[in-house]
């Protein structure tokens, strides 16, 4: 099997298409598509399916991913066999929530890129559902999200740090609506919300079921800044990790709402597929997260 063929599949996973993958190997799109062609003849299984313009993973190529994997990271770790961390090279793929990419990633980016400035960081910021099928189908080599739910044996978690939740409204919000803690209650504005699917919104929603707590229809905002303009410009209140808010709170922006939701706090894990080889630049990364987040 010609190693070419592996890298321009895992060039495709990395940049999202052929033509993306040609200009990032330097090759003809024509080139790319008979490397996969010839890869494909000899693993006799079709690696990819074309669903209206996009070329998408068959549920067999999803299911190889891993050998794949250990396949050019092995590579990877022969060529930088005695190379120091500043001088280690290959593509580490990671992806995680849009609140922790944004709100607690940068200094441990920045130290990365001190360590290891030759190693290209490839980065998603989506939901932890999403994460966690990245992970599962071998389409990244770390996910770090928040603790929704259980993996099976194939995948290995570690547990990072507990990050402390807070219910927040406009701090023009009127006083006979701050009232969280009562049951039985109309309130005639929103849940401002990142994600239909972020589990701290969940906690909020089962909280006001539970009370009996009515609201308008949940805005889904699609990212952590719409969600928070929204509470500031008091169209409604959030459940959100504390960090995300600590300087609107301290400038007086938004205020801390009393409630009795039983969850306050929300746990972060990365985890890796248990066959996958952790290179220099994923046992670095990994590092930098124990220590910084």
């Amino acid at each position: 099997m010609d190693l070419k063929y592996i890298k321009t599949f895992k060039t495709i996973i990395d940049v999202g298409s052929f033509s993306n993958a040609s200009y990032t190997l330097g090759c003809t799109q024509s080139t790319v598509t008979f490397h996969i062609q010839q890869l494909e003849k000899e693993l006799n299984l079709k690696l990819f399916e074309k669903v209206g313009r996009k070329m998408l993973l068959t549920q067999e190529a999803k299911e190889i991913m891993p050998y794949f994997d250990t396949i050019t990271n092995s590579i990877d770790e022969l060529i930088n066999y005695h190379k120091s961390t500043s001088e280690i090279q290959g593509i580490l793929r990671i992806a995680m929530p849009e609140t922790l990419l944004i709100y607690k990633m940068q200094n441990i980016l920045i130290e990365f890129k001190k360590k290891a400035p030759n190693v290209q960081l490839s980065f998603q910021g989506t939901n932890c559902y999403d994460v966690k099928k990245q992970l599962i189908n071998g389409n990244i080599d770390l996910g770090i999200h928040y603790n929704i739910s259980s993996y099976t044996d194939s995948i290995i978690t570690h547990n990072i740090k507990d990050f402390n939740l807070t219910l927040v409204a406009s701090s023009s919000l009127e006083k006979k609506y701050l009232n969280f803690l009562e049951d039985k209650q109309l309130k005639p504005f929103s849940i401002a919300s990142n994600h239909p699917q972020a589990p701290y919104k969940k906690y909020l929603t089962k909280y006001l079921q539970n009370k009996n707590i009515t609201m308008r229809k949940t805005l889904e905002l699609g990212s952590i800044e719409a969600a928070k303009k929204c509470v500031i410009s008091n169209l409604g209140i959030a459940y959100l990790p504390k960090f995300t808010v600590e300087e609107e709170i301290k400038d007086g922006k938004v205020i801390e709402l009393n409630h009795n939701i039983e969850k306050r706090k929300i746990k972060a894990i990365y985890a890796y597929h248990k066959n996958k080889h952790i290179t220099k630049a994923m046992s670095l990364f990994i590092q930098l997260l124990n220590e910084m987040l």
